[in-house]
């Protein structure tokens, strides 16, 4: 089992489902219920406030994407996407990379909240401090 982003030119997942209709259609359900909440969106790494196109959705788990028959499927539960800034994205994917208990010990959920648990503790300054 491996957390790390593979190169670009191996990976289905970056180079095809995240250009698909399906995800898509996906990243606009979940935003379409987010705003049924009445939160307001914000970046999970840095909680600075965002707007739909400032975002990227980050998965913590990868069971709901599935390729049957040649076409994408995206079935993810709304609770195991996190949206975030491309920059506290990518982020969030160097702290996985290059822990060698995160990137290879670690189911990827697990690894995904450590990791978000220390962007969010070098991102937000007085994240955890009390009110």
């Amino acid at each position: 089992m491996s957390n790390r982003r593979r190169p670009a030119l191996f990976n289905l997942y970056r180079n095809e489902f995240l250009r698909s209709k399906a995800w898509f259609a996906r990243r606009d359900r979940w935003f379409t219920h987010h705003t049924t909440t009445g939160q307001p969106l914000t970046c999970a790494g840095c909680g600075r406030a965002a707007t739909r196109s400032q975002l990227e959705l980050h998965h913590l788990d990868y069971r709901g994407v599935r390729l049957h028959n040649g076409a994408w499927n995206a079935d993810e539960p709304d609770e195991d996407l996190v949206p975030m800034h491309p920059y506290c994205h990518d982020l969030l994917h160097r702290l996985i990379d290059r822990d060698a208990v995160l990137s290879r010990n670690r189911t990827r959920r697990t690894a995904s909240h450590l990791a978000l648990a220390r962007l969010r503790q070098k991102l937000q300054p007085d994240h955890g401090s009390a009110a």
